[in-house]
Formats: structure tokens, sequence, C-alpha cells
């Protein structure tokens, strides 16, 4: 459930953010677009913990490496995130060439080149100093780095010679240390937002959070969360550590309250939950579509724009479903995960050489 309230927050937060819409609908409500504007990226932490309980109770629930070859996990994962991601990354291309023409707009990517289609497929487009052709990327290319790095630490303290009788104590503390790194120090760098150090210490939280769950007793887990994000805040007062801090402390007293882990849930909110991924790769590309529509037969109405906005909203969810239930819930093949790369690939540059032609 707190998935789907973070992918509506995340989604809100894009239809602010890449106007024309809300530029046009924001006398209706400044105050709320404002905050949508400024506070609804913090969504993504609540994203960046519970990667990291999902990461550690598939991993390592006992805080030791379940798995037998980090290389086939890595691959497993790259495979998994890449389909529906080069799906969507393909439709946003597409939209924008579309509406490119007759909307002028900064929210209108340009016209991709044959280095930005790589970097974006590869998920390197950040660190090669590419443009994103979509909102929001950025945040699968970290979560595949956070993956990476969590499945190497735990192989790595499974290699030490000797580590076996303390595998668990040695990976967990190595676990602690980075957090404290990145909490502490990595963080308040925003030079290295493009690497997975600069959010492990939220993403880490999410792991503890998980082991405190599994605990008979969490008591030393949770102070220890609490030292970590104290000191954290107490050095460098950041909003979104806050958010991580309460998340994963939250994940804690819920899932440890019998009477909470047994509720469903509202059943909407955890379908959506289930669908989070494919509406955030998705809605992007519907929200630029219906973007360029409604400001475009409605330039300098308010109303039409609000209700566009509310319109785009519904449509992510729509299609975002499609996305999930015809790709993202299937397990893919290397084959497939090459074939839609290709595809983005070579569909982005027929894109670009067709709009030169014209």
């Amino acid at each position: 459930m707190a998935k789907g309230l973070a992918c509506i927050a995340i989604v809100w937060h894009h239809l602010a953010f890449y106007g024309p819409m809300s530029d046009i609908a924001e006398p209706l409500a400044p105050d709320f677009m404002a905050w949508l504007y400024d506070y609804g990226r913090m969504a993504v932490q609540v994203f960046l913990v519970l990667g990291g309980y999902l990461a550690a109770a598939s991993l390592a629930p006992l805080g030791v490496a379940r798995f037998d070859f980090a290389g086939h996990v890595i691959a497993k994962r790259f495979v998994r995130l890449v389909v529906p991601y080069a799906v969507a990354l393909l439709l946003t291309v597409v939209v924008a060439a579309l509406v490119r023409p007759w909307m002028d707009h900064g929210s209108v990517p340009d016209e991709p080149t044959l280095s930005q289609l790589l970097a974006n497929a590869l998920l390197l487009q950040d660190i090669v100093g590419e443009s994103a052709l979509s909102a929001g990327v950025w945040y699968v290319a970290i979560d595949f780095q956070l993956f990476v790095l969590s499945v190497l630490v735990w192989a790595t303290v499974r290699a030490v010679p000797g580590a076996r009788r303390h595998a668990a104590l040695l990976a967990q503390s190595a676990i602690v240390a980075g957090m404290a790194a990145s909490l502490w120090v990595l963080n308040r760098m925003p030079e290295l937002d493009m690497w997975a150090v600069y959010f492990f210490g939220s993403y880490g939280l999410g792991m503890l959070a998980f082991w405190a769950v599994r605990a008979p007793r969490a008591h030393g887990w949770v102070v220890l969360m609490l030292a970590l994000g104290g000191i954290a805040l107490a050095i460098d007062h950041r909003g979104r550590i806050l958010v991580a801090l309460a998340t994963a402390l939250c994940l804690v007293a819920a899932l440890r309250t019998e009477g909470v882990r047994s509720w469903r849930g509202v059943e909407p909110l955890v379908r959506l939950g289930q669908m989070s991924y494919s509406v955030f790769l998705v809605h992007f590309a519907v929200c630029l579509l219906v973007n360029a529509v409604v400001s475009h037969l409605w330039p300098d109405s308010p109303v039409p724009n609000a209700l566009g906005m509310l319109l785009a909203f519904v449509l992510s969810l729509a299609a975002g479903r499609q996305l999930y239930l015809r790709v993202e819930r299937h397990v893919p093949s290397w084959t497939t995960a090459l074939r839609w790369q290709l595809g983005l690939v070579g569909a982005g540059m027929l894109v670009a050489m067709s709009s030169h032609w014209a």
C-alpha cells in the first residue's frame, strides 16, 4: 500500500513539474501546486527504503547471502528492469516526436541521438553525461546500482577466507558502515547523485527494517536506525533523510504489529503498488501527450488544464496497468531484453532521422 501512495505522489509531482498544464492551472491552487513541485519528490525515499527491505528479504534474509552466483543474480535483475523500461522509453520517444512540432515547451525531450539512446538503454545516462529520455529514469539506474552494490557486499564477505562462521555479522557490519558513510558524508555531496553511494543510506535503512521485523526483539535494530539517521540529521538536516528514517521505522512498527501485519490494506492501493514500477515508467509519455492536447486546445483556461492533469493521472494508471499485465509480470529472457533494447535504439534513430527528412 505504501508503494501505491508513493506512486501517486510521484506522478502528481511530475504533473506539477512538467507543464504546461500545471503552469496554466496553477492560479486555481498555487499552494498545492507549490507543495507538489517542492515535496512530491520525497516519495522517492519511500521506494528506496522499500527497495532495501525487499533486497534484504530476497538476497540475505538471515544476513548472509543465500544466492550462489552474484553474476547470475545481477543479470536476472537487469533483465527484469530493462524490458518494461525499454518499452516505456520507446513509447516516450514516439510521443515526444509526435508532439514536438506543435508544443514548444521545455518539458518536451529533444530529438534523441545514438549515444543518448545507447546510454539510456544501458542505464548509464547520468554517468556518461547524456540526457534522460524520460522523467524519473534516473531512479531505475540507481535502483539497479544499489542492488548490484548489495549483491557485491554479500558476495565479497562470503569469499573472505574463514568468514563463514561470522558471515552474517560481517556483512551486516559492512552494510551499516556503508550507510554511515552515505548518510553522514556522501549524501551531502550533490555531485555524487548519479551513484548508488549517494542513496545507500536510505536503501540500507530498508535492510535494517527487514532484519528488525525478522528479529526476536527489534530494539537493537531500531536504536541503530535512530542513531544512524539521527546523527545524519544533526550533521545536516535533510528532509529526504527524515522521510526515509520515518518510513523505515513505520515499516518496523507496522510489520511487528499482528493486527497491521494481517491487514490486507486498501485493495486499489495494493494493486497500484504491485504495478507501481510500470506506472512510474509509462506515466511521462502519457502526461506529455495529454499536456500537448489540452494546452493546445485551452492555452489560457485554468479549469480545463486542471481537469487535464486529472485525466493524465487516470490515463497514466491505465497505461501502467497495461504495461504491467502485458510486459512486467512476465518473466523475461535475455533474448527479449536484447530485442527491446535494440528496438529502442533503432526506433529512436528512425524517429530522429524522420524529423530531418520532413
